[in-house]
């Protein structure tokens, strides 16, 4: 019950790896507010976490591609619930292996809006509820952050951006009590994970390729990378900010 009488925010929290969090941070007895723009997985993740509790779950409507939404909806958050403890920045979409030749500007911008801009309009939003909590910030970038990725450059950059902007906002905030870390998972087996390897040749293949490059021969629960994000966002990190945590199973290792 690390958690309990406490609130989160999870942006992205419908599927995936927000998902995986919502489930984790609900098993602590927290209050999580849940933002996604999928009303009906919103809506059946947020009734299934508070029926199954100790915590609860409330679905808020938000499409992170428009950033005064996502600051909208922070502070409906906290004049709903009275305080913010945490905030875990996870929304964000991989569009497919594309060459940078063939990547828009246009695209380019809507994913920084989506990856990076919304990490950025969150996090600015909840800074004066978090100054009352002593609170803190996870932010979802990747190891593509500091690996990089073949033919994902724009969204490698987007993830990049978050890693940097943990470790400046850490400096900025640390005065204030705030926490700010990132986590970096390599692979994950979620939807997200599924619609990019069904734009490859053969995506059961991908799939297979993409679980063995870890150590274990398999990809990350959503849940196992949530447990990580709890870990940053309570006292058991309490000497621990500015940090890109590394979750990625071995995949970096045996080059």
């Amino acid at each position: 019950m690390r958690f309990a009488n406490k609130v989160v925010i999870v942006t992205g929290g419908a599927k995936g790896i927000g998902a995986g969090c919502c489930r984790v941070f609900a098993k602590e007895g927290a209050t999580v507010a849940l933002f996604d723009i999928d009303d009906d997985a919103g809506k059946a993740l947020a009734e299934e976490l508070t029926n199954d509790g100790p915590g609860t779950a409330h679905y808020f409507p938000c499409d992170a591609a428009h950033p005064e939404a996502i600051e909208a909806t922070v502070q409906k958050v906290a004049e709903q619930f009275g305080r913010i403890d945490s905030l875990v920045n996870n929304v964000g979409v991989h569009p497919p292996a594309t060459p940078i030749e063939e990547n828009s500007i246009p695209d380019l911008e809507r994913l920084l809006r989506i990856n990076f801009v919304s990490t950025f309009a969150a996090s600015r939003a909840a800074v004066p509820f978090l100054r009352k909590t002593k609170g803190t910030i996870v932010n979802m970038s990747s190891m593509t952050a500091v690996l990089g990725q073949e033919h994902s450059s724009a969204y490698a950059a987007t993830k990049g951006a978050q890693l940097s902007f943990t470790k400046a906002l850490a400096v900025e905030l640390g005065p204030d009590g705030i926490r700010v870390n990132a986590v970096l998972p390599s692979n994950v087996d979620t939807p997200l994970m599924r619609d990019w390897a069904s734009t490859l040749p053969d995506p059961e293949s991908a799939m297979k390729r993409v679980a063995e490059l870890q150590v274990f021969g398999r990809m990350a629960d959503p849940e196992e990378i949530g447990r990580v994000c709890l870990f940053l966002a309570c006292e058991d990190s309490s000497f621990v900010t500015g940090q890109g945590l590394e979750v990625e199973g071995g995949a970096s290792l045996d080059y």
